[in-house]
């Protein structure tokens, strides 16, 4: 079979092996393609591999051979699923190569946010403490975490992960799930309303994927029914927060911190409010990517193309 990856830099930029998917037919790599290249890459493969290039319904109906698109993510949004189903095509997504490296990153960001380091590294290294007439110093305030609520939205497989980490924090969890019934509870958390956990939450995590319903979930009206001084954690699409309330939010200090590793736009564009908001850490995508999670990443989308060439898919997401 021809098998075309179109954006395959990311996932391997050159510290893993594409041999496992050479063996299972004539592959083509691009590190990247333009939108306006996808149709002409794409040919006449059977078999095609995207992690962020759009595969939209025109791509469906001028390159008729495909036969299957495996997203080289957990999130899939990039990919008309309707489309693809009217086309007869399977796609399938990753689901849980990047649970510890996500739910581990979750954490960097938000003690960042509660300490700083970063920050005060820089001030030592300038000489502040150097010139400092005591012993110690800071340059904002601190945070400690036992006792504080963490709210999940989302509560998949990361978000679970993430609420073990932070109960080993000592934080009191609760969580949203649009499939569980509000008042039960799964690992000794709390499952909420959305509305009771955008009241009683200090920390916000996102952990639920991009759809029509959340798209612009976290919004001036949601941050309105926040308490004064939440943080909010995103690392999972950047469409679920509408940028200009949250920018908004932290110049005001209704929200006294958010850390972003997803946009909705990336590369951002220059005018994006959250570059130039108070309070706000923002790192390009890095919560999947250590070595160990692209590995299980790379094995799994090889075994998602050798399981559906053997009539036997795995990991479809629109069946």
């Amino acid at each position: 079979m021809n098998i075309v990856v179109l954006d395959g830099y990311t996932l391997n930029p050159g510290d893993l092996s594409w041999e496992p998917l050479h063996a299972l037919g004539s592959v083509t790599i691009y590190d990247r393609t333009a939108p306006e290249d996808t149709i002409s890459r794409i040919g006449d493969a059977e078999i095609v591999i995207t992690n962020k290039t759009v595969i939209s319904p025109e791509v469906f109906a001028r390159c008729p051979h495909i036969a299957y698109v495996g997203v080289l993510a957990t999130g899939y949004n990039v990919v008309d699923v309707v489309a693809a189903k009217e086309h007869g095509v399977v796609v399938t997504n990753i689901p849980s190569y990047g649970t510890t490296a996500v739910g581990q990153f979750v954490f960097a960001l938000l003690l960042e946010l509660c300490h700083r380091a970063g920050d005060h590294s820089n001030a030592v290294r300038d000489g502040a403490w150097t010139h400092s007439k005591d012993f110690c110093f800071w340059n904002s305030p601190l945070v400690e975490l036992s006792g504080k609520t963490f709210g999940i939205i989302g509560f998949g497989r990361i978000g679970q992960n993430a609420a073990k980490v932070a109960q080993g924090f000592g934080m009191h969890v609760i969580a949203y799930s649009r499939s569980a019934q509000v008042g039960t509870s799964l690992q000794d958390v709390s499952l909420v309303s959305l509305d009771t956990l955008f009241s009683e939450s200090d920390v916000i995590s996102l952990h639920c994927p991009l759809f029509p319903e959340t798209e612009g979930l976290i919004n001036k009206h949601s941050l309105m029914k926040m308490k004064d001084g939440v943080k909010i954690i995103n690392t999972a699409r950047g469409g679920l927060i509408v940028e200009e309330d949250l920018a908004e939010a932290l110049n005001s200090g209704k929200v006294s911190g958010a850390a972003v590793d997803v946009l909705s736009s990336e590369p951002p564009k220059a005018s994006n409010p959250l570059l130039q908001a108070k309070n706000c850490i923002i790192t390009p995508h890095i919560a999947w990517a250590p070595e160990e999670s692209r590995m299980r990443l790379m094995d799994t989308a090889v075994h998602n193309v050798q399981a559906f060439i053997q009539g036997n898919p795995e990991n479809v997401v629109n069946p």
